[in-house]
């Protein structure tokens, strides 16, 4: 219900327009920026216009430890909301400001404080691990957070006995459980929409038609477990199929050796592999999986943050002090890699 609410809640917001991306937008940007000691990060998901002027672009938590290691008195955040509040919870003493904070999350909306303060009550004792794609009042009541790189050493490092609740992405949850065989690993039903609609006949059917292709899969994506089915079933070559966070796509982008790479995940993800890898040919495996809420991010909006201060972030403190320790134990366990 939340997540198809977000999607409603996103087609009818209207991203501020009526800025053109050229000379005089990127001076003025990086003027202000400047003025205001401002550190401005974007998402590999955001548009090509916006990632091109960023000082740092990559995945939610690299930006956010990138940010508190910066003497930037401001975070500029061009992502979505929770995206932001984690860089808040990481720096709470800095300014963060986010170009448009109606930029939402449907994997976020997919579960509340509420829901997860519930479901912990049905099992209790149970270890709660959450994906760092949440909301700081989630991550709160979380026990460990996780990015899609550490998610399967996260769950390794709880006892086998005790129970886990993995929310909430089912995606990613379900390649956790396939990875580490844990049969007391419950996952909760969210997903994010653009990452959902990727799906396994559309992968098969782009896998057929380019064999020499690598498979650089989101574990956000419905077509994850297809592409495991195809490696499996001698379709693809398993070393062709690669689970991949957002972080981890631009350092296989500079190792592979393939000429073709099919990409589930995000189409904005396509800039950034092309800026890595020049050389090879990289495609949607679907062209429409576009975040409405990411492109809400418009040079507009950058603008806008920067002339006039707005929006900020805020985190209560006792929520970002709670969160703060779900954030530190993941990174403390394995390799936090990319975020998500």
């Amino acid at each position: 219900m939340a997540a198809t609410a977000s999607v409603e809640r996103a087609s009818a917001l209207e991203p501020y327009d009526g800025v053109r991306p050229d000379a005089a937008w990127r001076e003025e940007v990086l003027r202000l920026a400047e003025r205001r000691n401002a550190v401005i990060l974007a998402h590999n998901y955001q548009l090509p216009e916006i990632q091109d002027i960023a000082h740092h672009t990559g995945d939610s938590l690299a930006l956010s430890r990138i940010a508190a290691e910066s003497d930037a008195d401001t975070i500029v955040f061009c992502g979505v909301h929770f995206m932001a509040e984690t860089a808040k919870i990481l720096s709470p003493d800095r300014t963060v400001l986010i170009p448009d904070e109606r930029a939402g999350c449907s994997l976020a909306d997919s579960i509340t404080a509420e829901q997860l303060r519930a479901w912990k009550a049905e099992h209790p004792g149970a270890v709660v691990v959450s994906y760092v794609n949440t909301t700081a009042e989630v991550k709160a009541e979380t026990d460990i957070c996780c990015t899609s790189s550490n998610a399967v050493d996260v769950v390794r490092s709880i006892p086998a006995d005790r129970e886990v609740l993995f929310c909430p992405d089912q995606f990613l949850g379900a390649h956790v459980k396939r990875e580490t065989g844990r049969e007391n690993l419950h996952i909760w039903a969210g997903e994010c929409h653009v990452h959902a609609g990727i799906n396994g006949p559309e992968l098969a059917e782009k896998a057929a038609a380019n064999p020499d292709a690598d498979l650089f899969i989101h574990p956000e994506c419905g077509c994850a477990t297809s592409a495991l089915y195809l490696a499996g079933e001698g379709t693809v070559p398993q070393d062709k199929v690669k689970i991949l966070s957002t972080g981890d796509m631009v350092k296989a982008a500079r190792d592979t050796h393939a000429r073709t790479v099919l990409v589930a995940t995000e189409v904005g993800m396509l800039h950034q592999l092309r800026r890595a890898a020049p050389e090879i040919d990289f495609r949607a495996v679907n062209d429409r999986a576009a975040c409405r809420y990411m492109k809400m991010i418009t040079p507009a909006a950058l603008l806008r943050a920067l002339r006039e201060g707005r929006d900020e972030v805020h985190v209560a403190p006792d929520v970002a002090e709670r969160a703060r320790g779900a954030v530190r134990r993941m990174i403390a366990i394995g390799q936090p890699g990319g975020g998500e």
